[in-house]
């Protein structure tokens, strides 16, 4: 199974496909962050979708003593994904041309492969 969960086009991230997203991230954690997660001081950041705070998913978050750092509804703050992952790979991404989906996937794939821990640190701090 791929590491990023890319949603299918037309595809609607409904609560199921959003735990297992929820699984997997969990398990990358355990393998790739193991003192994280022995410790558990990692925390969740997601906002208000729908598929975020489903009954289903609250269940799993809260089953799976997953910490969520809370986001006001209608929240002026943006989530850190959208003041720095998004452009970052965007501006990377700017002016080329793929011939399909999975090319845009694996281009996406392997720009967030390299990114450092260094690089999501200082976007928390800002």
């Amino acid at each position: 199974m791929p590491n990023s969960a890319f949603v299918q086009t037309c595809q609607t991230v409904k609560s199921g496909f959003y735990c297992d997203v929820l699984r997997r991230l969990r398990e990358n954690m355990q393998r790739r962050r193991p003192k994280l997660w022995q410790e558990q001081t990692w925390l969740l950041h997601h906002d208000k979708a729908p598929s975020h705070t489903s009954v289903l998913t609250q269940t799993f978050l809260a089953k799976n003593n997953m910490a969520v750092i809370p986001h006001t509804t209608y929240s002026p703050d943006l989530a850190p994904c959208d003041f720095f992952l998004f452009p970052k790979i965007e501006l990377k991404l700017k002016g080329r041309r793929f011939d399909t989906t999975e090319e845009i996937q694996a281009e996406s794939q392997r720009m967030l492969d390299t990114m450092i821990e260094k690089d999501f640190q200082e976007a928390f701090q800002k």
